[in-house]
């Protein structure tokens, strides 16, 4: 139950928020939320303002796993607001067998931090998780040591807090080597697998011929003991390797007997010391069983691991878990290859793994893409099975209706230029920080008869502007230069005039500020109080929207956001 304490209920309000939005909120926003449910509050605003600040901090000091099981012991209803089930089932289709809960499992491989791809299968499987009840396991599959980056252990952790996923047990694949050992030898046992010592192009010319190779009718001690000569080390990479036994007169040859477990000698893994390795689809059906995977939601191009795995589940009389495959997803505009961004950091073509150019979530955060906005992206997209390509306008769309609403407005000019105005007198404009909302206050910009104006507004023949908050120009032209003359203040005179709206600044006490975007860098000058903004998301009006990314004696610099 809520309590009638004001932090009690500020800090409430600032959870249910953050679980919401997947951010930390401002005082406006719950100061908002409390005062519309208890008007009797208002006459202590200023009270209720600095304990906003604290219930905040409160909220910010928690993990996002901790602030979705907080409001979930403390306030259920708020709880039930954002998870009940009727908002999801909207959009996505029901599961079946989802009666009892479900188990489901987000399973990335550490060789680099996750990017906007991962975000498909990540975010449908956490609201299906959340809708139905149940568990969502974390599943680091790090057992082929040459796709292993020992930094993207926590990169992945990072990026999954940073998208708000609920997930409930983390395990790592490469500390269950043992698990796997066991199960392969019990495999063997009940005659589903065996060593093959073969030729590797010999192997695929049997394959191809649906013939089975010499190693498939050994008895099971033999292969018993050729699986304990590659534990001992006694095979070296590419001698030795476990097969199942699938269906030889498959008409699809990546039916036929396939490898489980193979010999690598380099390199040397992170966090354990192994010579043996399980390849996916062996210690994918293990976990999956083992953990109580109930339904598993991943791309068509693992159809044809889907039916392999049917083999291993058949082998040891497995129940097969729920699948289903969604199409692929074209993802244009960004640098998405690990090998890639990882060579083309070394080589100080990007910055670091947040380069805006890249498409990881921590390059989309820098930019000021929220979690929620690309969750709710991926949830339009679905669980359709037909290839489709990413919209980033449709992620764009989705961001903005969350920042919109949030983003205190600036002037940023771009390649400044300084103009006089003839004729008019010492102006103070009053601009609002948010047009939606006045309790957030206004900016004072100080007109003192010249200003700094966007270089590239003003093509030869524009005959009148109006500065934005502060007055109309008329502009006349002398063999391609511009004489500026005020003009009055009506904004209906600019409307009939069909004048274009111009940002500007004073020419005195403008800051410096950079505003970096995928294409490039732009130079110019901002308002001084944007420097206040460090880490959130501003408008700049008739530029777009842009995260503050850095703030201090050398300027500000932002990074673009979108329109």
């Amino acid at each position: 139950m809520i309590g009638e304490d004001p932090k009690d209920l500020l800090f409430l309000c600032a959870l249910q928020n953050a679980v919401k939005h997947g951010g930390i909120p401002q005082a406006g926003a719950v100061i908002g939320m409390v005062m519309g449910a208890h008007p009797e509050l208002r006459s202590q605003a200023k009270g209720v303002s600095a304990l906003a600040k604290e219930a905040i901090a409160d909220v910010a000091a928690l993990s996002a796993d901790e602030r979705v099981r907080t409001l979930q012991v403390r306030a259920p209803a708020m709880y039930e607001a954002i998870f009940a089930k009727h908002e999801y089932k909207k959009v996505l289709p029901d599961l079946e067998g989802s009666e009892k809960g479900v188990v489901m499992r987000f399973a990335p491989n550490p060789s680099g931090p996750l990017h906007i791809g991962h975000a498909r299968a990540a975010a449908l499987n956490d609201i299906y998780v959340k809708q139905y009840g149940g568990r969502y396991i974390l599943r680091i599959e790090d057992t082929d040591p040459k796709r292993v980056d020992p930094e993207a252990y926590e990169m992945v952790k990072e990026d999954i807090a940073w998208m708000g996923l609920g997930i409930t047990e983390t395990v790592t694949q490469s500390e269950r080597l043992p698990i796997y050992y066991e199960l392969c030898t019990q495999l063997i046992t009940r005659g589903g697998a065996y060593v093959c010592t073969c030729d590797n192009e010999l192997f695929k010319e049997l394959k191809q011929a649906k013939k089975a190779c010499p190693c498939r009718g050994k008895s099971v001690e033999e292969n018993l003991l050729l699986w304990q000569k590659m534990l001992d080390h006694g095979f070296k990479e590419g001698e030795a390797s476990v097969r199942i036994k699938a269906d030889l007169n498959h008409a699809d040859p990546a039916m036929r007997d396939f490898p489980a477990f193979r010999v690598l000698d380099a390199p040397p893994h992170p966090k354990v010391r192994a010579h043996v390795y399980p390849l996916m689809n062996f210690s994918v059906v293990a976990d999956d069983h083992l953990l109580g995977v109930t339904h598993v939601i991943r791309g068509k191009d693992h159809i044809a691991n889907t039916r392999r795995q049917q083999f291993i589940y058949d082998h040891f009389g497995w129940k097969v878990p729920v699948y289903r495959h969604y199409g692929r997803m074209g993802i244009e505009g960004v640098v998405l290859s690990t090998s890639q961004m990882r060579l083309g950091i070394n080589e100080g073509t990007y910055t670091g793994w947040d380069d805006i150019r890249l498409g990881t979530l921590r390059a989309l955060a820098r930019r000021g893409i929220s979690p929620e906005a690309v969750r709710n992206a991926m949830v339009a997209i679905g669980l359709g099975d037909v290839d489709i390509s990413f919209s980033w306008d449709n992620l764009y769309a989705e961001n903005r209706k969350l920042v919109d609403p949030v983003a205190n407005r600036y002037f940023f000019v771009p390649d400044p230029i300084s103009f006089t105005i003839e004729g008019a007198a010492p102006h103070t404009a009053h601009a609002m920080l948010h047009p939606s909302d006045a309790s957030r206050g206004i900016r004072t910009l100080q007109f003192e008869g010249s200003v700094l104006l966007p270089r590239e507004e003003f093509a030869e023949g524009t005959e009148m502007i109006r500065l934005k908050d502060l007055f109309n120009v008329r502009i006349t032209w002398n063999n391609g230069t511009p004489a500026f003359t005020y003009a009055g203040d009506s904004l209906a005179d600019a409307r009939a005039a069909k004048a274009h709206i111009v940002q500007w600044l004073p020419v005195d006490g403008a800051t410096p500020c950079t505003l970096v975007t995928q294409e490039g860098e732009i130079k110019g000058l901002c308002e001084p109080n944007v420097g206040s903004e460090l880490g959130k998301v501003v408008q700049f009006e008739r530029v777009g929207f842009a995260k503050i990314d850095a703030a201090g004696p050398a300027g500000i610099v932002a990074y673009f956001t979108h329109r």
